[in-house]
């Protein structure tokens, strides 16, 4: 029977993955210079790049995932950088007590998160993407 949901649920995940990325790129996208000051407070270098790599990871990549275009190397690109961005930007051991339990959470989702776009580059897209349409 799981057999014959693996393509539903492989779209299923895509989708919700991207659901993630895709609204939080246009939302860095139209809101730039509010994310070039966030990231600069986290003493990230060149924070306009950093901004704009985020948002072509986020919203670029993002849509590759979603349609299932390039979804193996569009998923592990995004993956490895949830996981850079997790490191700088959900430290929990070096935040005040109060902060520690949401930054903590917000650091673990980002690892399942990552675990889920490695399972999609290790795997692929499934049948109903235009990876497999394209043979």
């Amino acid at each position: 029977m799981l057999n014959s949901l693996q393509n539903p649920l492989t779209l299923i995940g895509r989708v919700l993955l991207a659901l993630l990325f895709v609204p939080a790129g246009f939302g860095k996208l139209v809101g730039f210079a509010g994310t070039v000051g966030y990231i600069a407070s986290k003493g990230v270098p060149l924070p306009e790049v950093a901004a704009a790599i985020a948002v072509a990871v986020e919203l670029g990549l993002g849509i590759l995932l979603l349609v299932g275009y390039q979804a193996r190397w569009a998923a592990l690109a995004i993956g490895l950088f949830t996981l850079v961005i997790t490191f700088i930007f959900h430290n929990f051991w070096a935040v005040p007590p109060e902060m520690m339990m949401m930054q903590k959470m917000n650091f673990m989702k980002n690892l399942a998160i990552v675990g889920g776009l490695f399972t999609i580059a290790a795997w692929g897209p499934g049948a109903w993407s235009v990876d497999a349409k394209r043979g």
